[in-house]
C-alpha cells in the first residue's frame, strides 16, 4: 500500500488573506439585507466558519448535508440530501457555501431544493471553484480560488473522510486502488 503525497497549493495565510477580502465583498454586497447562510457539510464547516467571523454585517446560519461522492475520488453523479432544511429563508437571500465546486451536480441540486423554499435570492460561495470535472455552466458568485485541476484535500476538503483537519490545501498524488478509502 502506497502512502498518497501531499503537494502543496494554497498556504494557510493565502486562504486567510482571500476568506477576508471575500467576507468584506459579500458583507457590502448584501449590507442592510436579510441574508441565511447555507453551509455544505461536512466539507464547508472549515471555510464557512473563518468566513462568518470576517463579515460585517448580521447573518442566519443554516446547515444543509449532501453526498455524491460517498468514501471515492469521484462523484457517483447522483446528489442525495441527506439533512433538510431546518431554517426559513422565504424572502430572504440564501448563499450556499461550499468547500469546493467540482461537478457542479451538487450544487445545481441545491439550488433547485432551495428555490421550492421561495427565498429572494440564490447565490453560491465556494472556497475553491475547480473546473476540471465540470459537467454544467455554474459557477460561483463567490469563489476564494479557481482551481483547473488535481484531488484536493486540507481546510475542510478530505479524501475518504482523512485530512480536513489541515489548516493549508494540498493536491493529493500518488493514490492507488490499494489505498483505503
Amino acid at each position: 500500500m502506497s502512502v498518497p503525497e501531499l503537494l502543496p497549493v494554497l498556504s494557510e495565510a493565502e486562504i486567510q488573506k482571500r476568506v477576508t477580502d471575500l467576507g468584506r465583498q459579500i458583507s457590502a454586497d448584501y449590507r442592510g439585507e436579510p441574508l441565511v447562510l447555507i453551509g455544505v457539510l461536512k466539507g464547508a464547516f472549515v471555510f464557512m466558519a473563518d468566513l462568518v467571523r470576517r463579515l460585517e454585517i448580521p447573518v442566519e446560519i443554516e446547515f444543509i448535508r449532501t453526498s455524491s461522492y460517498g468514501k471515492e475520488d469521484t462523484s457517483s453523479g447522483e446528489v442525495r440530501l441527506l439533512h433538510e432544511l431546518g431554517t426559513d429563508i422565504r424572502d430572504k437571500h440564501a448563499l450556499i457555501v461550499e468547500d469546493i465546486l467540482d461537478t457542479g451536480l451538487t450544487i445545481e441540486k441545491l439550488i433547485s431544493c432551495l428555490a421550492a423554499y421561495h427565498p429572494r435570492s440564490i447565490r453560491v460561495c465556494a472556497c475553491i471553484d475547480k473546473t476540471e470535472r465540470r459537467i454544467n455552466d455554474l459557477r460561483a458568485d463567490y469563489a476564494c480560488f479557481p482551481v483547473d485541476e488535481g484531488f484536493l484535500v486540507g481546510y475542510g476538503l478530505d479524501y475518504g473522510e482523512k485530512y480536513r483537519y489541515l489548516p493549508a490545501i494540498y493536491a493529493i498524488k500518488n493514490l492507488t486502488s490499494e489505498d483505503p478509502k
